[in-house]
């Protein structure tokens, strides 16, 4: 008895203190754009949400992971501003998901461990927000790498073209060198036989 009072005391110290340290992370301006990391305990039999506000032109990764817990499973629900489930796990250890987000407000994040009367789990999720423009911006970036590998690779092919071109007039013009010298002998090997027959 004691030691179940002891376990819903710490629990509730542990929550208490999540809770804080979540207030105080969207306090000091982990809002839209910003990467958001949190660990909770999720207790047996209950369901807990978190918030993440997003604009329409933002991308949004959540991934999350079941890090203790009997079994190692929740359930995990994305839910729009309007109340439109866009995404839902029954009993996983871990997911990714991307949305992009066609409305503005607040997404809910809930992760469900009421199929679950005694265990308590511990979940560690993190969101990702890009915006539209940072998309441009690494589209941008990827697009200077190419356009580098695409200089580097016409120099190459135009030091490997004149090489090829240096080598096979250097070969044609041996090969007509050997084809005359050729032909000069054999004139002269006949040459030398008629004057022999004669």
């Amino acid at each position: 008895m004691h030691c179940d009072r002891m376990m819903m005391n710490v629990s509730a110290w542990l929550c208490l203190l999540t809770y804080f340290m979540l207030t105080v992370d969207l306090t000091l301006g982990l809002g839209p754009n910003q990467d958001m990391e949190f660990t909770f305990l999720l207790p047996a039999g209950s369901t807990e949400c978190f918030y993440q506000t997003t604009v329409r032109n933002d991308s949004m990764e959540v991934e999350y992971q079941v890090i203790a817990g009997s079994g190692l499973d929740v359930g995990f629900a994305l839910i729009s501003p309007s109340g439109h489930r866009l995404v839902s796990d029954f009993r996983r250890s871990d997911g990714i998901h991307t949305v992009d987000p066609t409305e503005d407000g607040d997404y809910r994040l809930c992760f469900d461990n009421s199929f679950s009367k005694l265990s308590e789990k511990m979940v560690f999720f993190e969101t990702r927000l890009d915006s539209v423009y940072q998309h441009l911006e690494r589209s941008r970036q990827v697009q200077t790498v190419l356009r580098a590998f695409e200089a580097r690779d016409r120099y190459l092919l135009e030091d490997n073209l004149w090489r090829v071109s240096f080598w096979s007039c250097l070969n044609l013009l041996v090969m007509f060198a050997v084809a005359v010298t050729q032909i000069y002998t054999l004139q002269r090997l006949f040459d030398n036989t008629r004057r022999v027959c004669t």
